[in-house]
């Protein structure tokens, strides 16, 4: 195999399983009891890092599984001394779905770091780098390693000279490596090849790369990026890879060692721990929750540039709405929207807008009848500068006569955490309660109530069972 590096190359792994390969399959239902068993033996394995927290991670937490996010961090990294853990971010969104004070997004990155976060994965929904340098700064002067991201697209203005400028703009800002998103899973191997020789030529910082199966790219697209020189790739233990995930970590891993390629990987323990997570997918499958279009290749992905977790999302809303039968109107008229909206890229939360609104119109039968509070923000700029001009047509149906705001949105909000805080006394028991309620406030509250009420039972019995 012909590279780009004369150099005996070696390529790490970072798994997935933990949180985006079982967000992109499952929408994120993993407990932390499921898996725990198995951190000791994931451990031992060799990975370059695991991807455990962050993304869809924290919501689902409070949201569905019963579980404080931070505990959970906090347990991963009990049972995981020896291996980096990493995380999503999404710049000034962090983990939600709006901008948030740069004081929330700084004490945000410190906690994380705090308690057990090694690596951060930071990037901007639309690659405005003004998004992303409050929490690069944080999390550099915690020490954590910062992997600047870039959300990656294709469109009339998202070009290879445009990318590598923003990787240079981010080389500056001291990120640690340069991290290329493929969200949907729509780059060709030509393309990765092109942009990793891009960036690595303007760039002397270490190049990863994310990528899913949606369209069955992912594979070929890896070992393009391999021959030119790629430092790092995401891949998901083999039962839960493929379909909307990842490539397979075992299948990529034998492949490459046979190449003479260095993984550091330890084959053993990754037979155990897929081995281990075989019946919990075949669990999934057994009650529904894994649906099987999640586990196809999809090539008209390629033409509606949806990525994994949105997929996944968009047929739980149609389902609620039983309205699964409008599932192709729907992603037909997703890059519509996207155009509409200036090409923003499809990664979190620019996914759910575009996707909601695709769904709207759809059901409503009417384009932009109903524009959403977040589409609204997003035209006004409160979530940075669009990659291209909105339609005009659409920007006055969403603002009417009001104008869209200049500058840097965060520059605007007001310290929140000391109110928020004060307001929190007697239910918040840490910093970290204090922050999940900023990020999701009703859906924190519940989950305080409910922990409050399952203490106070487990109270209760006890004190019966000694006066027995």
């Amino acid at each position: 195999m012909k590279t780009a590096q004369n150099a005996t190359q070696k390529v790490q792994l970072t798994e997935t399983v933990l949180r985006d390969a079982n967000q992109s399959l499952i929408a994120t239902r993993l407990p932390y009891s499921k898996f725990a068993d198995i951190l000791p033996t994931m451990d031992k394995a060799g990975y370059y890092s695991v991807e455990c927290w962050g993304g869809a991670v924290f919501d689902v937490c409070l949201r569905y599984l019963d579980e404080d996010p931070w505990q959970r961090l906090r347990d991963l990294r009990k049972n995981m001394p020896n291996t980096k853990l990493q995380m999503l971010l999404r710049g000034q969104n962090l983990l939600g779905y709006k901008h948030y004070p740069d004081e929330i997004v700084k004490m945000f990155v410190e906690k994380s770091v705090e308690n057990g976060i090694d690596i951060i994965r930071i990037f901007d929904a639309l690659n405005d780098l003004r998004n992303i340098e409050v929490a690069t700064k944080t999390a550099l002067k915690c020490g954590a390693t910062v992997s600047g991201t870039l959300s990656f697209t294709q469109s009339p203005v998202h070009t290879l000279a445009a990318f590598a400028k923003q990787a240079k703009e981010m080389e500056n800002m001291g990120v640690n490596t340069i991290c290329i998103k493929d969200m949907a899973g729509v780059m060709t191997p030509e393309e990765a090849y092109e942009l990793i020789l891009a960036i690595k030529a303007e760039v002397k910082l270490p190049v990863v790369l994310h990528t899913h199966c949606t369209t069955g790219m992912a594979y070929m697209t890896y070992f393009k990026a391999i021959e030119a020189g790629v430092d790092v790739i995401d891949t998901a233990t083999s039962c839960f890879s493929g379909g909307t995930s990842q490539p397979a970590t075992e299948t990529i891993n034998f492949a490459l060692k046979q190449l003479g390629i260095e993984t550091g990987l330890d084959d053993a323990a990754l037979k155990k721990v897929n081995d281990f997570f075989k019946p919990i997918r075949d669990q999934y499958i057994k009650d529904g929750l894994l649906n099987p279009k999640m586990m196809a290749t999809d090539t008209d992905a390629l033409n509606y540039k949806v990525p994994g977790g949105m997929l996944s999302n968009l047929v739980s809303q149609l389902k609620a709405q039983n309205a699964m039968d409008r599932f192709e109107e729907v992603l037909i008229e997703t890059p519509k929207v996207r155009a509409d909206l200036g090409y923003p890229p499809l990664v979190t939360p620019m996914s759910q807008m575009v996707g909601v609104q695709a769904t709207s119109n759809v059901l409503a039968g009417e384009r932009y009848k109903n524009i959403s509070k977040e589409v609204k923000a997003y035209c006004r700029g409160e979530y940075g500068t669009a990659p291209a001009p909105i339609d005009p047509d659409v920007l006055k149906k969403a603002l009417g006569d009001e104008k869209p705001i200049e500058g840097r949105y965060a520059d605007t909000l007001e310290p929140v955490f000391e109110k928020t805080k004060a307001e929190l006394a007697g239910i918040a028991r840490s910093d970290e309660d204090v922050l999940s309620y900023v990020l999701f406030p009703q859906v924190a509250e519940k989950y305080f109530a409910a922990r409050k009420a399952k203490e106070e039972k487990v109270v209760k019995y006890t004190i019966e069972r000694v006066d027995e």
